[in-house]
C-alpha cells in the first residue's frame, strides 16, 4: 500500500505513521490531532514505555526541531507534551497579536505623519506635485519630523527637502 497523505496514514495506526505525520505537519492544530490520536493508541498500561520513549522524543528532537530557541519544560507524559503545546499556542496568538497592534499602531501613526505634512505643505505652497506626495510618503519618522520642523522656516519647496 502506497500512503502519501497524512489521511491515508492516520487509519494505519502505528508509530511510524504517527512519525510521517508528525514530521509532515504544518500547523499546530496538526500535530495537536495527531497527539490526540497517539495518547489514544499508547493509552494501554502495556504501552507505557513506548509512550515514554515517545515522549522523550518529542522533547529532545521533534519540538526543538519545530520550536528553536524555546524551553521545552520537563514533561513526563505525551499528554502534557499536547498541553504545553496548546499553552504555547495562545501565548504565541497573543504575542503575535500585540505585534500586529503595535506594528498597526506605527503605521497608523507614520500616515498620519505623512498626511500633515502634506496638508502643511499645501496650506503654505498650494497643490504639490505627484513626486513630492511620494517623496514624503515614502520618508522615515525621522525624516517627516525634521521636515516639519523644517516647515515653518522655509519659503520654497526646494530649501523645504534641500
Amino acid at each position: 500500500m502506497k500512503a502519501n497523505t497524512n489521511t491515508e496514514l492516520a487509519p494505519l495506526r502505528n508509530l511510524v505513521a504517527a512519525l510521517f505525520c508528525l514530521e509532515n505537519s504544518r500547523t499546530p492544530a496538526d500535530v495537536s490531532l495527531v497527539l490526540e490520536k497517539l495518547i489514544a493508541w499508547l493509552a494501554a498500561p502495556e504501552q507505557a514505555s513506548v509512550r515514554r520513549a515517545f515522549t522523550v522524543w518529542l522533547k529532545r528532537v521533534f519540538l526543538p526541531g519545530r520550536l528553536p530557541g524555546v524551553e521545552i519544560a520537563e514533561v513526563q507524559d505525551i499528554q502534557e507534551v499536547k498541553n504545553m503545546l496548546a499553552e504555547r499556542v495562545k501565548e504565541w496568538t497573543r504575542d503575535w497579536e500585540n505585534q500586529g497592534m503595535q506594528k498597526g499602531l506605527q503605521e497608523g501613526r507614520q500616515e498620519g505623519r505623512v498626511e500633515l505634512l502634506l496638508k502643511l505643505l499645501e496650506r503654505k505652497f498650494g497643490a504639490v506635485d505627484e513626486a513630492t506626495r511620494q517623496r514624503v510618503a515614502a520618508a522615515t519618522s525621522n525624516q517627516l519630523e525634521r521636515w516639519g520642523e523644517r516647515i515653518l522656516n522655509v519659503t520654497t519647496l526646494d530649501e523645504m527637502f534641500g
